[in-house]
C-alpha cells in the first residue's frame, strides 16, 4: 500500500540520523535485543531505546517483547520495508562505520554461539532427558508422525538434528535422509542413535541451519525440531528450511508457544521464549509455503510448556488451526 507524503517524510526524518541509520543497518542483519544494540553501538541503553522508539513510531522497525527481553527487527513487508531497503542500499558497502558495527555484531554473535556450544557440549548426553522435563515426548512424537503423514518421503532433511531422534522417528518412512547440526558432540550421539536404530544409510553432516549448502527443493519433508528458540535469526532459518521444500513437499516446525520461563534463557541458552502463530505464519508465507496447520500440545503439568507443531506445504491452500 502506498504511503502519504507525510508518512514518507516521517520515515525519512527518523532514518536521517547517524545512530538510527546504523540501527537500521544492524536490524537488516538480524533481530536484536536492546542490550545487544547498546554493545554494538557503544551507547547507553536510554539513548538507544529513544532511537528505537522513534524508528518504531515512524513504522520502520517492529518492537516485540519476549519474556523479560525486548527485541527489535525491521518491519517485515510493505512500503515501509521497501523504503528502508532503498535507504540502506544507497550506503557504500565499504562504509567504515557500518563495517565496524558489523564486526562488533559478529563478535556479539560469536560470544552467543560460544555460550550455546558450551551448553550443548556439556548437556549433549542428557539432551533428551532435559527436553522430557518440559513436555511429554511421546505425545509430541505421535503428533509429529500424524503431521508428517505416512510417506514414503523421497528425501527427509532434519535441520538441527541434535541426538537424531527425528531421524530415527521418521526414518522408516524415508527413502533417504540427512541430518545437520553444528554441535559435533550432538552429531556423535546422533550417529550412534541412528546406527543402533538400524539406519546406517542416514547421513549426518556438520552444518548450519542458516546456510545448509543443500539444493533448492531437495526434500519432500523438512523438519526443524526444537531449534528456532536458540537462534538470533529464526526468520532466516525458516526461509532456508522453506527453500529446501520441493513441490508438494512439507515443512514441520516444532517449538514452544510463548511462555515466561526466564530460567530457560538464563540457564539453557534459549534466546526466544516461544513463538506466536501469526509471526510463524508470516515467515512461512514469505518462504513460499502455505496450507499452514497449527497443532497445540498443552503441558502435562501446571507451569510446563505448550509445544506447537506448524506444518506448511508448497501448495496453495487454506490456513487451519487444530486445537
Amino acid at each position: 500500500m502506498a504511503m502519504t507524503s507525510d508518512q514518507v517524510v516521517e520515515m525519512l526524518r527518523a532514518a536521517g540520523e547517524p545512530t538510527r541509520l546504523r540501527i537500521l543497518a544492524l536490524l537488516a542483519r538480524e533481530e536484536l535485543a536492546v542490550l545487544e544494540l547498546t554493545r554494538v553501538l557503544g551507547q547507553s541503553q536510554p539513548r538507544v531505546s529513544r532511537h528505537l522508539k522513534l524508528l518504531a513510531e515512524a513504522g520502520l522497525v517492529e518492537r516485540f517483547p519476549d519474556g523479560a527481553w525486548v527485541f527489535y527487527r525491521l518491519v517485515g513487508t510493505g512500503a515501509a520495508r521497501s523504503l528502508a531497503d532503498q535507504i540502506l542500499a544507497q550506503i557504500s558497502p565499504t562504509d567504515a562505520t557500518l563495517l565496524r558495527d558489523a564486526d562488533r555484531l559478529t563478535a556479539v554473535a560469536a560470544e552467543r554461539a560460544s555460550e550455546a556450544n558450551a551448553y550443548f557440549a556439556t548437556n549433549a548426553e542428557r539432551w533428551d532427558e532435559i527436553r522430557s522435563l518440559y513436555v511429554s515426548e511421546a505425545a509430541v512424537e505421535a503428533a509429529i508422525l500424524q503431521a508428517a503423514g505416512e510417506g514414503p518421503y523421497r528425501r527427509l532433511v532434519d535441520l538441527g538434528s541434535g541426538t537424531g531422534r527425528m531421524l530415527t522417528l521418521l526414518g522408516p518412512r524415508a527413502e533417504s535422509a540427512v541430518g545437520l547440526d553444528l554441535s559435533r558432540q550432538m552429531l556423535n550421539i546422533a550417529r550412534n542413535q541412528v546406527a543402533e536404530a538400524g539406519f546406517p544409510s542416514i547421513e549426518l553432516r556438520h552444518g548450519d541451519i542458516l546456510g545448509t549448502n543443500l539444493a533448492d527443493g531437495e526434500a519432500d519433508l523438512v523438519v526443524v525440531h526444537q531449534v528456532l528458540h536458540y537462534l538470533g535469526e529464526p526468520a532466516s532459518a525458516v526461509a532456508e528450511a522453506g527453500r529446501l521444500v520441493g513441490a508438494g513437499g512439507r515443512l514441520l516446525i516444532i517449538d514452544f508457544a510463548p511462555h515466561d520461563l526466564e530460567f530457560l534463557r538464563a540457564e539453557h541458552q534459549h534466546r526466544r521464549l516461544g513463538f506466536f502463530d501469526d509471526e510463524m505464519e508470516r515467515w512461512l508465507a514469505a518462504a513460499g509455503l502455505d496450507h499452514v496447520e497449527v497443532t497445540a500440545l498443552p503441558p502435562a503439568t501446571a507451569g510446563g510448556l505448550t509445544v506447537k507443531i506448524w506444518s506448511a506445504e508448497r501448495t496453495a491452500a487454506r490456513i487451519r488451526r487444530i486445537a
